[in-house]
């Protein structure tokens, strides 16, 4: 799953919700430095990773694209369900998608010093273009793959992306539907066991 998801399957724990964010960026046991909180966060956030990658229905929408986009296929499938989340916000959470966003950034901002350097560096432009709200709309993920690709120095083609997303959005909202169910009922049983075990 991509940033949003990862932010939403915290629960209402700040310092979990940091610790599931910034966890792509903290190798073995580096999570150890953090506080238990924060730790929690990145523990659950590789739970989830680890369940969404060998779960059938999220293969069955990375199938859909591998012949063209190859390994890269399961981090543009991460992209579209955040797109489907973020559309369909108000069918998971009771706080409107901006002003849980804007609480989100005002929470990094207010935290920055514990942050990894990579994620105080992609702070600022995660606000400045508000990722979060704009992967509600096609265009925004269409920007999202843009800059994945340029970070492959364009061999991924991830940019190229969302035509399949327009080409077979009916059977892609669908997976992502009937697999959210499943990952959210997953990840709060696997927060309440990684917590028993501190």
């Amino acid at each position: 799953m991509n940033f949003l998801a990862h932010i939403y399957l915290s629960g209402n724990n700040d310092f979990v919700t940091i610790g599931n964010f910034i966890a792509d960026g903290i190798r073995g046991k580096q999570y150890q430095k953090f506080p238990k909180d924060i730790q929690i966060g990145i523990l659950l956030h590789r739970e989830i990773d680890t369940f969404t990658d060998a779960h059938p229905t999220v293969r069955q929408s990375t199938k859909r694209l591998h012949e063209k986009y190859s390994h890269y296929s399961g981090v543009i499938v991460d992209i579209l369900y955040d797109h489907f989340l973020a559309k369909n916000w108000n069918a998971y959470c009771n706080v409107p998608l901006e002003r849980y966003v804007d609480n989100f950034y005002k929470l990094l901002e207010d935290n920055f010093e514990i942050l990894p350097v990579r994620t105080q560096k992609m702070l600022p432009f995660m606000i400045t273009d508000n990722w979060l709200v704009s992967y509600a709309e096609i265009d925004g993920i269409q920007r999202v793959l843009e800059g994945m690709n340029r970070r492959t120095k364009n061999k991924s083609k991830m940019n190229l992306a969302t035509t399949e997303l327009k080409q077979f959005y009916t059977e892609f909202e669908s997976e992502f539907t009937s697999f959210f169910k499943e990952l959210e009922a997953f990840s709060k049983k696997k927060k309440h066991e990684i917590i028993n075990t501190f």
